[in-house]
């Protein structure tokens, strides 16, 4: 089933401001809330959906690919649970503050406060790669494993940075909510403020026995063989997000991103522009006076083409469909092969006598046809 609209989903405009998207999401995540709706699985979905399309949008990176490229800019991995699969505890620690005085109680969690307010997760940071593809991978999608210097989880401890699953303990200071409160005396009567609590950095656990492996963090430095899928249709310098593939984040927090950089390797006869290819061929005045048949190099292989007799040099010829495909899936470019007719550099004695006695017959004088286009008028039809 195809992805809906993330402006669509929010129902706001393509321009909306950071403002805008952030007031539109928390309508529709106070509508769609499970605490609201207990029960209703079509209303968890809703509220999975508009929290995945507000990800996207309120990332200014992310967003331009969007924009951009569709879904497809995505790598059809929008979210934080990776192919678009959104976890709920992972949208409350992302966006808790988006429920902020929704519901009474102050907390986000909905009308009993059942996921504590201020309760800190954490999250590892975003990986960047650079990814090397040549036009046939990207005509037709590509399938790479690269290996990734990052912080991937303890083994010992399973990431949890407790030794031999000691666990966790609730922090005795802020008693689980990651928060700690205080009431200080103004003039203007008392005031009450509140911190990340010193004791637990926030998390609202402590580690009963740390595991010597990674000191507690739960976190190690390694390597993991990542399988990306590269959509057909990529251009050089997009840029590919890979949800949960960065590093690991410490004590089972929420992993970072993985961001692709695609670079396109240069066809040693094929130009790119687009979804369109271009190529130069050189033809002889014998042969392009008499006509012939030629073979052209294209992404799958070569084909044979027919060149009239008579062809003058800049006539640009269309091969339809022999192009790259659209990453959005809007159909194939074309290859326009531009013909060129080959002067010889340096002529022997008896080729210099064949060229000056064709020189004087009038059929070698140039008669050029004023109905026929120019060669800028012929490539603007062919790019319009």
């Amino acid at each position: 089933m195809a992805k809906r609209d993330y402006y669509e989903i929010l129902g706001v405009s393509k321009n909306a401001t950071e403002a805008e998207l952030k007031k539109a999401y928390r309508q529709k995540a106070i509508q769609y809330h499970p605490d609201k709706n207990p029960g209703d699985k079509k209303s968890e979905e809703n509220f999975k959906e508009a929290a995945e399309a507000y990800e996207v949008l309120s990332h200014n990176e992310k967003r331009a690919r969007y924009d951009q490229y569709g879904h497809a800019g995505l790598g059809n991995n929008a979210g934080f649970g990776g192919g678009g699969g959104m976890n709920m505890d992972d949208i409350f620690s992302h966006f808790g503050d988006i429920f902020e005085g929704a519901f009474g109680g102050g907390g986000f969690g909905g009308f009993g406060g059942s996921r504590s307010r201020g309760r800190r997760v954490n999250r590892g940071s975003n990986l960047r790669v650079k990814v090397k593809l040549t036009l046939e991978e990207i005509a037709k999608g590509v399938e790479k494993k690269i290996k990734v210097n990052k912080y991937i989880d303890c083994e010992p401890c399973k990431g949890s940075g407790a030794k031999d699953g000691s666990g966790h303990t609730t922090c005795s200071t802020c008693r689980g909510s990651g928060q700690v409160s205080r009431i200080t005396n103004t003039i203007l009567g008392q005031m009450q403020t509140s911190s990340t609590c010193p004791a637990c950095g926030g998390e609202g656990q402590v580690i009963t026995h740390k595991c010597p492996e990674c000191a507690g963090n739960g976190i190690v430095q390694g390597e993991e063989v990542i399988t990306l899928n590269i959509p057909a249709g990529v251009q050089d310098g997009m840029q590919l997000s890979v949800s949960g593939r960065g590093n690991a984040a410490a004590r089972g927090g929420v992993n970072g991103d993985l961001i692709v950089l695609v670079e396109e390797i240069e066809h040693p006869l094929l130009k790119r522009d687009g979804k369109n290819l271009l190529y130069d061929h050189y033809i002889s005045f014998p042969d392009v006076s008499l006509g012939t048949s030629v073979e052209i190099p294209t992404i799958e292989g070569k084909v044979k083409i027919k060149i009239d007799a008579g062809t003058q040099a800049g006539k640009v010829l269309r091969l339809k469909g022999k192009g790259l495909p659209d990453i959005n899936s809007y159909g194939r470019g074309d290859l326009l092969i531009n013909i060129n007719v080959w002067t010889p550099k340096h002529l022997s004695k008896e080729e210099k006598a064949i060229i000056e006695k064709l020189a004087a017959s009038p059929n070698f004088k140039p008669d050029p046809d004023i109905k026929d286009k120019g060669f800028f008028e012929r490539m603007r039809e062919y790019f319009q």
